[in-house]
């Protein structure tokens, strides 16, 4: 089953992430299916850059997203 969900990059006591497709049986750090965008929480405000529509497309596909990625979908358009 694939998986909308965070991938972190950065580095130590700095957290970015990539929102990403990748299959939900596998580890977080395996390949790929398709990058949707980037979060980064510690700038102020969140920088947040991710293509909505690609997200609800993957959804209506079958795939699943992590609570967090619900919420960042939510979000302000």
């Amino acid at each position: 089953m694939l998986k909308i969900r965070l991938r972190r990059v950065g580095g130590t006591n700095a957290p970015a992430y990539r929102i990403v497709v990748s299959d939900g049986r596998r580890t977080p750090t395996a390949k790929i299916v398709e990058e949707l965008g980037h979060y980064d929480p510690t700038k102020n405000p969140p920088l947040l850059d991710f293509d909505r529509d690609k997200a609800k497309a993957w959804i209506a596909k079958g795939a699943s997203a992590s609570d967090t990625i619900k919420r960042l979908i939510a979000q302000k358009a």
